[in-house]
């Protein structure tokens, strides 16, 4: 095996405004040992998401207890109200004295560890810190209680696209890619902390709450609904749904014994979600190239508002206003790539991306339209001068996580190394990746290390061509 190597930059840190004063860190006296408890750090280690995250601790599951009342129809201002408690169990990982979670643009109340009030504080406009009494050992799991409220609005990220917890007329859209779970609950918002679920979701009587995984139930009283979802496949916080609006449900079974659930905004025509009658075909197809479906369900969500993109929400792919054919086999792909194996840090994207693109190249040649061959010549066409050649997809840049050369460049990519290692082992390459790494996550180095040890071959190479350089590949 050849030394590989990934070359990732650090990116541009986000500015941040200081809305609290730091909590107090005891020194210790002079001539004794330095303090045994620490800080737990304001971020997972990301350089393109600096505050996504934090360290010193292990989140296993989220309880998450919301009730949401939407801003209604005009002219009211385009505001909800959300009020919620998320009961987190978590580990801690190093010994700590203090803690933090994400939470952005709404206000912690009260929070409890153990069922003791905790002294707290909310900085840097994203982060909770907690000051545990006593102090957490490594290897210590306790449960942690916040109280939280505020204001709901239509939450941007870094490139200026609606993400998070975004306010509709009846409802909200839950779309939280790549950092946006802070914006309605209490969390480590990055994918190496990925925990289980469950939802308690009340709001007007009349609207649907949909969550990930499955239906427990509802219950009507007083005018407000509230539905119940478990989600107990491990889950990063930015798959993770609440969205609310004027929905539909239809359930039905996929021939490998799926649950599927779908949610169809009411006052959608019914071409809007049409192409949902695919699923159970394209999840047979996909089962023979990926191995088996890795959830408990799947299911859409497709709604009348729009953020202008659709999102795999992890079991309950998100699709505004229509739901095309080529976008839900993408989004179905991300369910096993993306999901099931999630990005170590948010430079890895290109394999996100470039499978689920890949796998709707897939799809259409399996339904007779162009081969995959015929899409990686297409993308191949582009002169060598366009500008879709200037990123290196392997290290894009926090700005260009959404660059359409992250999903053909990688696409072309991976039909690269198909046709540089031969089908056997390309596709016993991608489910050993899957299998191995099922339920967390993995890295570009760890990707390119186990397609050389499956290939035999040296493909140091073919990767510096492909992923780090910003050129037109033409020699690989």
């Amino acid at each position: 095996m050849s030394t590989l190597h990934r070359r990732l930059t650090a990116g541009a840190a986000l500015g941040v405004l200081t809305l609290a004063p730091a909590l107090t860190t005891a020194t210790a006296a002079p001539d004794r040992p330095g303090p045994r408890y620490t800080e737990g750090a304001d971020g997972a280690g990301d350089p393109y998401l600096p505050l996504a995250g934090n360290g010193g601790i292990d989140v296993r599951h989220y309880s998450l207890d919301l009730d949401y009342t939407p801003p209604g129809p005009d002219p009211a201002p385009l505001e909800g109200w959300l009020e919620g408690t998320a009961t987190l169990t978590l580990t801690a990982t190093q010994d700590l004295r203090s803690f933090n979670l994400d939470l952005r643009g709404l206000t912690a109340t009260e929070v409890r560890v153990d069922g003791k009030p905790m002294s707290f504080a909310q900085e840097q406009g994203n982060e909770l810190v907690v000051q545990s009494r006593p102090m957490l050992k490594t290897g210590r799991t306790v449960e942690v209680v916040v109280d939280y409220e505020g204001t709901t609005t239509r939450p941007l990220d870094l490139e200026g696209a609606l993400y998070g917890w975004v306010t509709t007329r009846d409802g909200a859209i839950v779309t939280s890619q790549p950092d946006g779970a802070a914006t309605w609950f209490p969390t480590s918002d990055h994918p190496t902390d990925k925990a289980t679920y469950d939802f308690a979701i009340t709001v007007p009587e009349g609207l649907v709450a949909v969550a990930n995984g499955l239906l427990e139930g509802s219950r009507t009283a007083d005018g407000r609904t509230t539905w119940w979802w478990d989600a107990p496949d491990p889950m990063a916080a930015y798959l993770a749904t609440a969205t609310v609006g004027n929905f539909e449900l239809h359930e039905y079974t996929t021939a490998s014994g799926v649950p599927v659930i779908d949610a169809v905004d009411a006052d959608l025509p019914e071409s809007a979600s049409a192409n949902l009658a695919l699923t159970d075909e394209m999840m047979t197809f996909y089962e023979g190239v990926f191995g088996p479906y890795p959830f408990v369900a799947y299911g859409a969500i497709v709604d009348d508002d729009s953020v202008g993109y659709a999102l795999e929400t992890q079991t309950r792919s998100f699709f505004s206003r229509t739901a095309r054919e080529g976008t839900v086999a993408h989004e179905l792909v991300h369910q096993w790539i993306g999901d099931d194996v999630a990005v170590e840090r948010w430079a890895d994207i290109w394999h996100n991306e470039g499978w689920a693109t890949y796998g709707t190249w897939l799809w259409n040649e399996e339904q007779g339209r162009a081969t995959a061959d015929e899409a990686f010549q297409a993308v191949m066409d582009r002169p060598a001068t366009s500008d879709f050649w200037q990123l290196e997809i392997g290290d894009p840049g926090p700005l260009n996580l959404f660059h359409s050369a992250i999903y053909s460049r990688s696409a072309a990519m991976l039909h690269a190394l198909r046709t540089e290692i031969g089908d056997d082992h390309f596709f016993t390459l991608t489910r050993t990746w899957l299998q191995e790494h099922a339920g967390g996550t993995a890295s570009t180095q760890e990707y390119m290390e186990m397609a050389e040890e499956i290939s035999g071959e040296d493909l140091d190479h073919f990767f510096e061509v492909w992923l780090f350089t910003p050129e037109k590949p033409t020699d690989w």
